[in-house]
């Protein structure tokens, strides 16, 4: 009985994430130095966001902006699903398709050298909850950056 009960919150959680129900929907772009503001609806997270639903810090980096960048890509490229579709050096924008149901996520990054932090937010297309996955995400950007800058050469 758990199962059938537990297959159906998936479901339901699956419809509602494709119906386009407060449906985010647009790209932001370069328009300015921080990443554009969310939605009312919890499908979103950024570190410009005073609204704690969706606050995130921002991603630390050690060395120069370049680094950082290069290092960013890297990450990125190493998850599955991911498409970079803007990148004017301390910006980025990139595309997350989820495997099953492919829902797209609009991902932005901006790299800020006088605070040596990176930016960031990432929000669904489509749908109204996101069953957490962006901060997820975020936070798995971050976990990878950081274990990767403690590693070192």
């Amino acid at each position: 009985m758990k199962s059938v009960s537990a297959w159906m919150i998936l479901m339901t959680g699956a419809a509602i994430l494709g119906s386009g129900a407060g449906c985010s929907g647009q790209r932001s772009g370069p328009s300015t130095d921080i990443p554009s503001p969310c939605p009312d609806s919890p499908n979103c997270v950024s570190s410009s966001s005073s609204d704690p639903r969706h606050k995130v810090a921002p991603i630390a980096y050690t060395g120069s902006p370049a680094e950082a960048r290069r290092h960013l890509l890297e990450v990125i490229r190493s998850l599955s699903g991911t498409r970079v579709v803007a990148d004017d050096g301390s910006y980025l924008r990139v595309e997350f398709t989820s495997a099953v149901f492919r829902f797209v996520d609009d991902v932005e990054f901006y790299i800020d050298p006088a605070q040596k932090l990176i930016q960031v937010r990432s929000a669904s297309r489509v749908g109204y909850w996101d069953l957490g996955a962006n901060r997820r995400r975020v936070e798995d950007i971050r976990r990878r950056m950081t274990a990767d800058t403690k590693q070192g050469p």
